[in-house]
């Protein structure tokens, strides 16, 4: 049983947490896959070219999902704080991605320390976009360290935060959004303007994760002047306004440099620099890993406490 003051959504959110680093994401089955096979279904019928038709057909799909959340946390309420423990549990285990992400960051340094490069270039799709064709060693490990800083924003602190605010709906809407931006968020002239309305809300929902997940390397990464100087000085500079946040604070903290010329596979972006230091290698993607999974850790103890003292709150004042 639940003590009179424990909160239901912060077990659900922990005990999600520690699913998801024991279990990783499912091979077969999972929901994230379905809702884009669902979304591009969709879109054959939806697709302009125009910002209104991507806004209607974004706006569609998440209110969905947020109907679909709000449904499922009201059913668990009615039944108890078990309830709503477990559907929190399943959902944050769902969308979560932290864990795979370490893992495959992970997998990349090994291949590229037995220096098998056409392996690495093999790997590299499931981190990130880039054209691993284009990609030297050094050129692995950098797009490999820039997906892993991003992806820990991405994939595990700003979930986690929404689901301490704003539960089953908060977690479900977050990882449609960034799942619509990965599917039809680029610059690409398919979607350049039918997918901008999917980027900018990707980017409105991200905007605390990635500030914290800046914080949370500050508080783990061991170099804390180094990770808030090159956060101050260079997240700006990127063209996003919070993948800047995270690649900066893991350069710094790492004591690497990251940016410049990247390469997609249908443009060529020219970065600027993020840090100060020597280009990644492989040992540098491993320790990036090793800071991924410590931010992913502090976080979750920053959402899990935000939640029961928001429910805590709520008992008390009516409010949070």
């Amino acid at each position: 049983m639940f003590a009179p003051n424990s909160s239901a959504r912060a077990i659900g959110l922990a005990g999600g947490y520690l699913a998801d680093v024991v279990l990783a994401d499912p091979q077969r089955g999972h929901p994230v896959a379905a809702f884009g096979s669902a979304a591009a279904a969709l879109e054959r019928r939806t697709y302009a070219d125009s910002r209104a038709a991507g806004a209607a057909h974004t706006a569609v799909l998440l209110g969905a999902l947020g109907a679909i959340g709000l449904a499922v946390e009201r059913a668990a309420r009615r039944r108890g704080p078990v309830w709503t423990a477990a559907a929190t549990a399943i959902t944050t285990y769902v969308v979560l991605g932290g864990t795979s992400l370490a893992r495959t960051g992970a997998r990349l340094a090994d291949t590229l320390e037995r220096e098998d490069i056409d392996g690495a270039r093999a790997q590299l799709p499931s981190l990130c976009g880039r054209d691993p064709a284009a990609l030297d060693a050094d050129g692995l490990a950098r797009a490999a360290l820039e997906s892993v800083a991003e992806n820990t924003s991405d994939a595990q602190v700003a979930p986690i935060l929404w689901g301490a605010v704003a539960g089953v709906p908060g977690l479900l809407v977050y990882r449609g959004a960034n799942t619509l931006d990965a599917m039809i968020g680029h610059k690409s002239p398919r979607y350049l303007r039918f997918g901008w309305a999917a980027a900018r809300f990707d980017d409105v929902v991200n905007y605390v994760g990635a500030r914290a997940t800046g914080l949370v390397v500050l508080a783990v990464g061991g170099a804390p002047s180094a990770a808030w100087r090159a956060w101050q000085r260079d997240a700006g500079k990127h063209p996003s306004p919070n993948a800047g946040v995270a690649e900066a604070s893991f350069a710094g903290a790492l004591g690497v440099q990251l940016g410049g010329p990247t390469q997609y596979a249908h443009r060529l972006e020219m970065r600027p620099t993020l840090g100060d230091g020597p280009a990644p290698n492989a040992a540098d993607l491993r320790r990036g890993v090793r800071l991924s999974r410590a931010v992913q850790a502090g976080a979750t103890l920053v959402a899990v406490a935000v939640s029961a003292a928001c429910r805590t709150g709520r008992r008390a004042s009516a409010r949070c």
